[in-house]
């Protein structure tokens, strides 16, 4: 895809909200259509009770004017950084369509009925997965998990009613700033900057490349 195959974030009125140029963007990226395409895969950076960064690649399972959801295992390092701090930043890059999207927030737990919902829309093996896997703690070896998981097979054979552990559920991270990157071949890139204010509107400010 090249420069005049994109809209020119300059040739546009930026809505008042983030929200429907997201939601755009979002499409795009689905509608390419590659051989193993994953829009939704994003980057979560947290900091630990150390002041230490961390980050890496999880998926985005929704979206609304709330903010941003991806599950995890509560026990999880990423889990454990935003208990410490729940300051969070997340990045969708989507070289396809020469595009990145930065959003600065704070994460919260979302609600036990929404991790309910989520979980019992997973495959089967992803459930299972759930209950066994000690996420980011030191284990043995693979067949641990391998032991684990043909336990869990006996026991829910026949079944699908497999329940969502406690300790596995959903954040929603809350934008403050949320920073639209259009690359051009030229350098010139297009860059918007949502602000969200104190009284909840938001502002839309053009930056330099």
């Amino acid at each position: 895809m090249n420069d005049r195959d994109l809209p020119r974030l300059d040739d546009v009125v930026p809505p008042a909200t983030p929200w429907p140029l997201f939601t755009r963007w979002y499409a795009d990226a689905e509608a390419l259509q590659l051989p193993d395409p994953e829009p939704a895969a994003m980057t979560l950076a947290t900091v630990g009770a150390d002041g230490a960064p961390s980050a890496r690649i999880v998926l985005v399972r929704g979206w609304d004017e709330r903010g941003f959801v991806f599950y995890t295992n509560y026990e999880s390092r990423k889990a454990a950084d935003l208990a410490a701090d729940s300051r969070a930043a997340l990045v969708f890059y989507w070289p396809e369509c020469k595009r990145q999207i930065r959003i600065e927030g704070t994460a919260e737990r979302v609600s036990a009925a929404e991790s309910d919902a989520y979980f019992q829309s997973r495959p089967r093996g992803h459930r299972l997965s759930a209950l066994i896997s000690p996420q980011s703690a030191v284990i043995p070896d693979r067949q641990f998990l391998e032991d684990r998981m043909a336990a869990l097979e006996r026991q829910f054979a026949g079944r699908d009613d497999i329940p969502r552990p406690p300790h596995w559920g959903g954040f929603r991270v809350k934008p403050d700033m949320i920073e639209f990157w259009q690359g051009r071949d030229n350098r010139l890139h297009d860059r918007l900057r949502y602000r969200r204010l104190p009284d909840g509107s938001w502002t839309c400010e053009r930056l330099a490349p």
